[in-house]
């Protein structure tokens, strides 16, 4: 079965003109993070219980030209309104007429957690879950011969199971998947295979969590870690588990602590900084913690008000400083 690719970001060209690096049209990363199948004519109710975002649009009409979305991001939460896994959410179907099918990508280490999750609240529900092992997932950034991304990536699209936007945020330019071992230049001609180390760095540049290093499960609250800046959840369709801290954090409209990314004064050891390390002001006043990061690039956790401060780590017992900003793609009046 082929998906075609969904349509493409109008803004995706300015946000990367400086992005790439070599002359290589595209950029693409193999992503080591896992893809499970929910498939039954309750897939989308099933997951519409679970999950933040609005499920049901995948297999809804009118949803304009286009259809309905190709992709969207949630996360699953436990009961106490604390994220559990972040996934970016794939429809494979083409039609309502079809039977609905949908792919989870989520952190290849959670993966049997998901699943026993899944399967908990299935109950006699008609759907199956499985794990797809034989499907292979990328991301694609333009590098800095792309021209025009949108348009040229689109007529790849018959030649892939999924080629479509990054749901979350438009820097994050295009997920792409397809069968275990194909040729990958066959598919998107002039794509370059890079080391995913520069994926990650590209995210922590953005301020884009991805995984349980960034997102540690039970503890992460979904708002301060941008799920609506990134698209990632509904405030208007019907309950889910969690839902009720989301929802009186979000009408309160106050959210003092956000995810941000950071940058130290020098490249950092691997390992060298344990996660939810304390992060302090000069007067040595705490900020945030820090949460994952490699070499002089990360995010951290911060209170909004110290943001704009100078920051320090104690890393080994030596005081190691670091700045944090706002990242260009957040909604203009979120640093206010």
């Amino acid at each position: 079965m082929l998906v075609r690719a969904a349509a493409g970001l109008p803004g995706l060209r300015r946000l990367w003109r400086r992005g790439g690096s070599g002359d290589g049209a595209w950029r693409c990363f193999p992503l080591g993070r896992a893809l499970l199948s929910v498939r039954g004519a309750e897939a989308a109710v099933f997951l519409q219980g679970l999950l933040t975002n609005d499920v049901t649009r995948l297999v809804a009409a009118g949803e304009g030209p286009a259809g309905p979305p190709r992709a969207l991001y949630a996360h699953a939460l436990n009961v106490q309104g604390r994220c559990l896994y972040d996934l970016i959410v794939y429809r494979l179907h083409e039609s309502q007429e079809e039977e609905p099918h949908i792919l989870l990508e989520c952190d290849s280490s959670v993966l049997d957690a998901i699943q026993k999750h899944l399967k908990l609240y299935k109950i006699r529900r008609k759907v199956s879950i499985s794990p797809c092992l034989d499907l292979s997932l990328w991301a694609v950034v333009p590098g800095e011969q792309a021209g025009d991304i949108s348009g040229s990536l689109t007529q790849y699209g018959d030649r892939a199971l999924v080629l479509t936007p990054d749901p979350r945020a438009e820097v994050m330019g295009w997920r792409l998947i397809i069968k275990a071992g194909a040729n990958l230049p066959e598919i998107i001609p002039g794509s370059r295979i890079e080391n995913v180390q520069d994926y990650h760095r590209h995210r922590y540049k953005q301020g884009i969590p991805e995984g349980v290093k960034d997102l540690p499960p039970g503890v992460a609250l979904p708002l301060e870690s941008n799920l609506a800046y990134m698209n990632g959840v509904s405030f208007t369709k019907g309950c889910y588990i969690g839902q009720e801290l989301t929802a009186r954090t979000h009408h309160m409209g106050v959210i003092r602590k956000r995810l941000v990314p950071v940058q130290f004064s020098v490249p950092l050891p691997q390992e060298s900084v344990p996660e939810g390390a304390e992060i302090l002001t000069e007067s040595g006043k705490a900020a945030g913690k820090f949460r994952a990061g490699g070499d002089e690039l990360g995010i951290a956790l911060l209170r909004l008000a110290n943001v704009n401060e100078p920051l320090c780590l104690n890393v080994a017992g030596d005081k190691v400083k670091l700045t944090a900003s706002i990242p260009e793609w957040w909604p203009k009046t979120a640093s206010k």
